[in-house]
Protein backbone atom coordinates (compact mmCIF):
# COMPACT_ATOMS: atom_id res chain seq x y z
CA UNK A 1 0.00 0.00 0.00
CA UNK A 2 1.59 3.29 -1.15
CA UNK A 3 1.25 6.47 1.35
CA UNK A 4 0.76 9.62 0.72
CA UNK A 5 1.62 12.41 3.43
CA UNK A 6 -0.54 16.26 2.59
CA UNK A 7 1.91 18.72 2.98
CA UNK A 8 0.59 21.62 0.85
CA UNK A 9 -0.83 23.96 2.82
CA UNK A 10 0.19 27.60 4.17
CA UNK A 11 -0.29 27.74 7.13
CA UNK A 12 -1.82 30.68 7.95
CA UNK A 13 -2.60 29.88 11.95
CA UNK A 14 1.29 29.57 12.67
CA UNK A 15 1.55 33.20 11.77
CA UNK A 16 4.70 34.19 11.27
CA UNK A 17 6.86 30.24 12.06
CA UNK A 18 5.47 29.57 8.25
CA UNK A 19 6.60 33.03 6.99
CA UNK A 20 9.41 31.27 5.47
CA UNK A 21 8.87 27.66 6.47
CA UNK A 22 6.87 25.22 5.28
CA UNK A 23 4.91 23.92 7.94
CA UNK A 24 5.62 20.22 7.60
CA UNK A 25 9.42 21.74 8.32
CA UNK A 26 8.26 23.08 11.86
CA UNK A 27 10.49 20.69 13.85
CA UNK A 28 10.13 18.53 17.13
CA UNK A 29 12.52 16.74 19.27
CA UNK A 30 14.81 18.18 16.44
CA UNK A 31 13.02 16.56 13.37
CA UNK A 32 10.34 18.04 11.57
CA UNK A 33 7.09 17.20 11.91
CA UNK A 34 7.11 15.48 8.09
CA UNK A 35 10.23 13.46 8.96
CA UNK A 36 8.18 11.81 12.09
CA UNK A 37 6.18 10.53 9.64
CA UNK A 38 8.10 9.28 7.29
CA UNK A 39 10.11 7.02 9.77
CA UNK A 40 6.84 5.73 11.11
CA UNK A 41 5.51 4.62 7.55
CA UNK A 42 8.80 3.34 7.01
CA UNK A 43 9.02 1.14 10.39
CA UNK A 44 5.40 -0.11 10.03
CA UNK A 45 6.28 -1.14 5.83
CA UNK A 46 5.04 1.96 4.06
CA UNK A 47 8.03 2.28 1.16
CA UNK A 48 6.53 4.34 -1.51
CA UNK A 49 5.51 7.51 -0.54
CA UNK A 50 3.53 9.97 -2.20
CA UNK A 51 3.93 14.04 -0.78
CA UNK A 52 1.61 17.15 -2.12
CA UNK A 53 3.40 20.44 -1.85
CA UNK A 54 2.78 23.78 -3.19
CA UNK A 55 3.52 26.56 -0.57
CA UNK A 56 7.23 26.80 -0.16
CA UNK A 57 7.36 23.13 -1.99
CA UNK A 58 10.94 23.81 -2.86
CA UNK A 59 12.24 23.49 0.60
CA UNK A 60 10.43 20.41 1.31
CA UNK A 61 11.41 18.61 -1.90
CA UNK A 62 15.23 20.07 -0.56
CA UNK A 63 14.87 18.82 2.58
CA UNK A 64 13.68 15.01 1.70
CA UNK A 65 15.00 14.51 -1.74
CA UNK A 66 14.31 11.14 -2.83
CA UNK A 67 13.92 9.61 0.78
CA UNK A 68 16.52 7.78 0.41
CA UNK A 69 17.86 8.84 3.89
CA UNK A 70 14.84 7.31 5.31
CA UNK A 71 15.08 3.61 2.73
CA UNK A 72 11.83 4.97 1.12
CA UNK A 73 11.06 6.43 -2.00
CA UNK A 74 9.56 9.77 -2.11
CA UNK A 75 7.00 10.78 -5.32
CA UNK A 76 5.79 14.82 -5.17
CA UNK A 77 2.81 16.21 -6.64
CA UNK A 78 3.68 19.58 -7.03
CA UNK A 79 0.69 21.63 -6.95
CA UNK A 80 2.72 25.09 -7.93
CA UNK A 81 1.55 28.03 -6.15
CA UNK A 82 -1.71 27.45 -4.99
CA UNK A 83 -2.54 24.46 -3.06
CA UNK A 84 -5.48 22.46 -4.17
CA UNK A 85 -7.11 21.81 -0.75
CA UNK A 86 -7.37 17.95 0.57
CA UNK A 87 -9.70 16.97 -1.92
CA UNK A 88 -8.01 18.30 -5.20
CA UNK A 89 -4.56 17.57 -3.83
CA UNK A 90 -5.35 13.84 -3.54
CA UNK A 91 -6.99 13.60 -7.10
CA UNK A 92 -3.69 15.26 -8.83
CA UNK A 93 -1.51 12.75 -7.17
CA UNK A 94 -3.95 9.82 -8.26
CA UNK A 95 -1.21 8.84 -11.03
CA UNK A 96 1.39 8.60 -8.57
CA UNK A 97 -0.61 6.47 -5.94
CA UNK A 98 -1.91 4.29 -8.58
CA UNK A 99 -4.79 1.64 -8.11
CA UNK A 100 -5.13 0.40 -5.27
CA UNK A 101 -6.21 1.89 -2.19
CA UNK A 102 -4.30 3.95 -0.45
CA UNK A 103 -3.06 5.87 2.71
CA UNK A 104 -3.50 9.42 3.68
CA UNK A 105 -1.82 11.25 6.86
CA UNK A 106 -2.01 14.55 7.07
CA UNK A 107 1.45 16.11 7.59
CA UNK A 108 0.55 18.59 10.83
CA UNK A 109 -0.85 15.62 12.76
CA UNK A 110 1.47 13.98 15.75
CA UNK A 111 0.06 11.00 17.03
CA UNK A 112 1.55 6.97 17.35
CA UNK A 113 -1.50 5.45 15.77
CA UNK A 114 -0.17 2.04 14.19
CA UNK A 115 -0.78 2.39 10.58
CA UNK A 116 0.11 -0.86 9.68
CA UNK A 117 -3.31 -1.65 11.07
CA UNK A 118 -4.72 -0.16 8.24
CA UNK A 119 -3.71 -1.89 5.41
CA UNK A 120 -6.92 -4.32 5.59
CA UNK A 121 -9.32 -1.78 6.53
CA UNK A 122 -11.03 -1.05 2.70
CA UNK A 123 -12.14 -4.52 1.42
CA UNK A 124 -16.03 -3.59 1.54
CA UNK A 125 -15.95 0.42 1.67
CA UNK A 126 -14.52 3.00 -0.07
CA UNK A 127 -12.43 4.82 2.60
CA UNK A 128 -11.75 3.91 5.84
CA UNK A 129 -10.99 7.15 8.64
CA UNK A 130 -9.67 7.11 11.67
CA UNK A 131 -11.34 9.17 14.01
CA UNK A 132 -9.79 10.64 17.65
CA UNK A 133 -12.29 12.07 20.84
CA UNK A 134 -13.28 16.29 20.43
CA UNK A 135 -9.97 18.34 21.01
CA UNK A 136 -10.83 21.45 22.92
CA UNK A 137 -10.39 23.47 19.80
CA UNK A 138 -13.01 21.59 17.96
CA UNK A 139 -15.52 20.16 20.63
CA UNK A 140 -18.52 20.00 18.12
CA UNK A 141 -16.74 17.23 16.18
CA UNK A 142 -17.06 16.22 12.40
CA UNK A 143 -18.79 12.73 12.24
CA UNK A 144 -20.76 10.02 13.82
CA UNK A 145 -19.80 6.62 14.35
CA UNK A 146 -22.55 3.81 14.78
CA UNK A 147 -20.00 0.65 15.08
CA UNK A 148 -17.63 0.74 12.15
CA UNK A 149 -19.47 3.07 10.24
CA UNK A 150 -19.76 6.22 9.59
CA UNK A 151 -23.47 7.30 9.27
CA UNK A 152 -25.36 10.54 8.61
CA UNK A 153 -27.11 11.07 12.43
CA UNK A 154 -25.85 9.84 15.79
CA UNK A 155 -25.73 10.96 19.31
CA UNK A 156 -22.27 12.06 19.28
CA UNK A 157 -19.41 13.35 16.56
CA UNK A 158 -15.69 12.43 16.57
CA UNK A 159 -13.21 14.44 15.22
CA UNK A 160 -11.40 13.37 11.49
CA UNK A 161 -7.90 12.70 12.53
CA UNK A 162 -6.48 13.43 9.48
CA UNK A 163 -5.62 9.42 8.79
CA UNK A 164 -7.87 7.64 6.67
CA UNK A 165 -7.40 4.65 3.85
CA UNK A 166 -9.31 5.70 0.65
CA UNK A 167 -9.99 4.18 -2.96
CA UNK A 168 -8.74 5.56 -5.84
CA UNK A 169 -12.65 5.73 -7.65
CA UNK A 170 -14.16 8.14 -4.89
CA UNK A 171 -11.87 11.08 -6.83
CA UNK A 172 -12.21 9.98 -10.03
CA UNK A 173 -15.46 11.44 -11.35
CA UNK A 174 -14.28 14.54 -9.64
CA UNK A 175 -13.40 17.58 -11.77
CA UNK A 176 -9.69 18.32 -11.44
CA UNK A 177 -9.99 21.45 -9.48
CA UNK A 178 -9.39 23.13 -5.75
CA UNK A 179 -11.92 21.13 -3.39
CA UNK A 180 -12.49 20.06 0.36
CA UNK A 181 -12.38 16.19 1.28
CA UNK A 182 -14.99 16.76 3.66
CA UNK A 183 -17.67 17.15 1.43
CA UNK A 184 -16.48 13.75 -0.37
CA UNK A 185 -17.01 11.90 2.19
CA UNK A 186 -20.19 13.02 3.46
CA UNK A 187 -21.25 11.76 0.21
CA UNK A 188 -20.29 8.44 0.98
CA UNK A 189 -21.41 8.43 4.43
CA UNK A 190 -25.29 8.89 3.04
CA UNK A 191 -24.42 6.09 0.44
CA UNK A 192 -23.15 3.87 3.79
CA UNK A 193 -19.41 3.51 1.70
CA UNK A 194 -17.45 4.59 5.06
CA UNK A 195 -16.01 2.66 7.65
CA UNK A 196 -14.50 3.95 10.64
CA UNK A 197 -12.67 3.31 13.81
CA UNK A 198 -11.83 5.32 17.33
CA UNK A 199 -8.49 5.78 18.40
CA UNK A 200 -7.48 6.52 22.12
CA UNK A 201 -3.99 6.84 21.24
CA UNK A 202 -1.60 10.16 21.24
CA UNK A 203 -2.99 12.39 18.95
CA UNK A 204 -2.17 16.18 18.14
CA UNK A 205 -3.53 18.71 15.66
CA UNK A 206 -0.15 20.54 15.35
CA UNK A 207 -2.39 23.53 14.07
CA UNK A 208 -1.33 26.54 15.97
CA UNK A 209 1.86 28.20 17.68
CA UNK A 210 0.38 26.83 21.25
CA UNK A 211 0.02 23.86 20.24
CA UNK A 212 3.45 23.22 18.78
CA UNK A 213 5.03 24.41 21.59
CA UNK A 214 3.23 22.45 24.34
CA UNK A 215 3.49 19.44 22.19
CA UNK A 216 7.53 20.00 21.98
CA UNK A 217 7.28 20.87 26.00
CA UNK A 218 5.92 17.27 26.29
CA UNK A 219 8.90 15.70 24.64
Amino acid sequence: MKAMILAAGRGKRMGALTDHCPKPLLKVGGLSLIEHHIIALKTQGFNELVINVAYLGEQIKQQLGSGEKWGVSIDYSDEGQHALETGGGILNALSLLGPEPFLVVNADVWTDFPYASLRQKVPTSKMHLVLVGNPTHHPGGDFYLSADKLVAMGEKKFTYSGLGVFEPSVFKAKKPTAFPLAPVIRELILAGEVSGQLYSGVWVDVGTPERLAQLKASQ
